[in-house]
């Protein structure tokens, strides 16, 4: 049998219909395959313009909350803020507290944006004092700083505390002096750039909604009697030491906590386990060790969290 070639035998005829039928199933497939590319490189073009404008706006968000536009950088990364959130639930007695720290940061960052000065001290720091004292549940709002600078953290601790559901009042001891005061530490003019004076204080607890009628502020040291006598006149949910940083100081103002603290009453020792400060956690550490109503409950960053028994 001779062969002959397929364009010339009868069965190209009978083989048409089927031919045309692949060939337009393969020019549909191509033009999906087209349509499903050209996609491809619009959504590359929409990523590429989107991290363009993220890679342009570090900057802009860095004189907000970063270190070319602060003395503190208040741009936490994802791993810190986890960290953090895990130890404050870990001292807390709870399972996690990823939204109670976003709450406060949003605190932090609220209340520094609105007031004049700064916060003192790290983010972690502040976070997990503004996050963990509410969580430990005070047994009221009568909240107690010993040390403020520009009152802008009492302002923050009052915001927090309220949103336990707490009726506070905010007492605020401090010298309100021109530079902070640390025995044996050259401190000169706060590096914000902003005057340490009594109204500028107040203003910021203004900005912070702190009601006036809701706030003293007694001028002068922890140490002295006077000032001792002038705020003792009620068992205190909350305080807040942070003012003479040497082992005596801390050592004499957790003295006079164990009288003026409510039962149950939360106490934060801020710097506690910073290597700056030694004599925070040496004065804490030896008080813990004697005839005391304080039980530390845990640390988180560098602040050690006491209750009052």
């Amino acid at each position: 049998m001779t062969d002959v070639p397929l364009r010339a035998h009868p069965a190209r005829r009978l083989l048409q219909p089927v031919v045309d039928r692949i060939d337009r199933r393969i020019d549909r497939r191509l033009r999906a395959a087209d349509r499903q590319i050209e996609a491809l490189r619009q959504e590359l073009r929409r990523t590429q313009e989107q991290l363009s404008e993220r890679h342009s706006r570090p900057f802009s968000y860095d004189l907000l909350y970063g270190k070319d536009g602060r003395h503190n950088d208040r741009m936490p990364s994802r791993e810190m803020f986890k960290k953090l959130s895990d130890e404050i639930a870990a001292v807390a007695g709870r399972p996690g507290a990823w939204t109670e720290t976003a709450q406060a940061f949003r605190t932090l960052v609220e209340v520094e944006s609105r007031g004049v000065g700064r916060i003192a001290g790290s983010t972690a720091n502040i976070l997990g004092k503004l996050t963990t004292t509410p969580l430990l549940g005070p047994p009221n709002g009568e909240i107690l700083e010993i040390g403020t600078l520009y009152g802008l953290f009492a302002g923050g601790m009052v915001r927090q505390v309220v949103r336990r559901g707490l009726d506070y009042r905010l007492t605020i001891v401090d010298p309100i002096a021109p530079v902070q005061l640390q025995p044996g530490v050259e401190i000169s003019r706060d590096p914000s750039g902003t005057p340490i004076t009594e109204e500028v204080v107040r203003a910021n607890l203004r900005y912070a909604g702190v009601d006036p009628e809701r706030l003293r502020i007694q001028r002068g040291f922890s140490e002295d009697p006077s000032v001792r006598e002038a705020v003792s006149d009620r068992r205190y949910g909350v305080i807040v030491v942070d003012g003479d940083h040497s082992r005596e100081g801390v050592a004499r103002d957790l003295g006079w906590v164990e009288e003026i603290a409510a039962t149950g009453a939360i106490v934060v020792l801020d710097d506690y386990g910073d290597g700056r400060w030694p004599g925070v956690q040496e004065a804490t550490d030896a008080h813990l060790e004697g005839r005391t109503r304080l039980k530390m409950v845990g640390r988180v960053s560098t602040s050690a969290f006491l209750r009052a028994g």
